[in-house]
């Protein structure tokens, strides 16, 4: 459900000893420091069920983009080019689109409707106002979008059908949690808050906050105490910004499990669905082959500018996108797989 914060290499040897010991008492083979390597291998642990809920299936599925706080235009176009690559064709393999029919387009609900693979930005808010203050809570979100969509004299329009909100806050933007639990939520509103029940996600700009937590590789990485976190990879951005690019692997990570559990009933690991375990929480760490163990991110492109990627989007964007749980291979993957 949360893009949680991936495992601190100075706690990895702790982790590494508890996995091995819970691994002897089940049974089962000791499993790797990060819980993303184990799984690539498709290891018998995770059981990722379908729990009879709905999927993202409308075609095009309309995504309301709610800007919260006070935005750099340049940042904005970064975030606006990744969500149009989700269904362009037109970059060159490997794309965001090849990433997103790799996973998220292969999950289906009991209708037989497969995750979308076409999305549409079908409405921007601006909320340079912060309307609910620059500190917030994760029950914030909803009002923030119940705001957006009263909003006078240009409101976003109520969606329930095919649309999905995304609320998107700037670098001063505090939240509950974040930097210290997670690095963005998905949920459902209430529809005694917004007036209808459609997913939303919350992802923030970590940049000045806690770019060694959420925006790595692109920072180096800091421990659950703010300092140093030691080995891992540090990587230049391909946008040129920390805090954006980071935004783009915590958005894509949210975007696909709102795609695959927008209710929390539908596709997820393990038997809590308060605290699912879903397809990009599976593959935390992970994004290209070998990735995982030890803080490296696998085997991605590097640009003439040594800017690292795994995928290419519109305008000559390029991103790079955490690896995804994929149902019919049972491991991670994505569009940048050797296989």
């Amino acid at each position: 459900m949360e893009r949680l914060l991936p495992c601190p290499p100075t706690l990895l040897p702790l982790l590494l000893l508890v996995l091995l010991l819970a691994a002897a008492m089940a049974a089962v083979r000791s499993a790797p420091v990060y819980r993303a390597d184990y799984l690539v291998d498709g290891n018998q642990l995770v059981n990722m069920q379908y729990h009879m809920g709905p999927v993202v299936s409308g075609s095009p599925t309309n995504l309301y983009l709610i800007w919260y706080g006070r935005w750099d235009p340049a940042a904005q176009a970064v975030l606006r080019d990744f969500l149009a690559s989700l269904s362009s064709p037109a970059a060159p393999s490997p794309s965001v689109s090849d990433w997103w029919a790799r996973a998220p387009r292969l999950y289906a609900d009991q209708t037989g409707a497969n995750v979308t693979a076409a999305f549409a930005v079908a409405g921007e808010h601006s909320d340079s106002g912060y309307s609910h203050g620059t500190s917030l809570r994760r029950i914030d979100v909803q009002s923030i979008i119940r705001a957006a969509v009263v909003a006078y004299p240009d409101p976003l329009p109520l969606d329930p059908y095919s649309g999905a909100y995304l609320v998107l806050s700037s670098p001063d933007v505090q939240m509950e949690e974040f930097c210290r639990a997670m690095c963005g939520f998905h949920y459902f509103t209430f529809a005694s808050v917004v007036g209808v029940t459609v997913p939303y996600a919350w992802v923030g700009n970590s940049g000045t906050q806690c770019p060694g937590r959420c925006a790595y590789p692109f920072a180096p990485a800091t421990d659950y105490g703010g300092g140093s976190g030691g080995g891992g990879q540090v990587l230049r951005p391909p946008n040129g910004d920390p805090g954006v690019d980071g935004m783009v692997i915590v958005l894509g990570h949210e975007l696909a499990e709102l795609a695959t559990n927008p209710l929390v009933n539908a596709w997820y690991a393990g038997d809590t669905p308060t605290a699912p375990t879903e397809i990009a929480d599976l593959c935390l760490g992970v994004y290209g082959d070998g990735g995982g163990a030890g803080g490296f991110v696998g085997n991605v492109s590097r640009a003439a500018d040594g800017s690292a990627y795994n995928v290419n989007g519109v305008n000559g964007r390029r991103f790079l996108v955490q690896w995804l749980w994929n149902p019919v291979l049972g491991k991670c993957y994505g569009a940048n797989a050797s296989n």
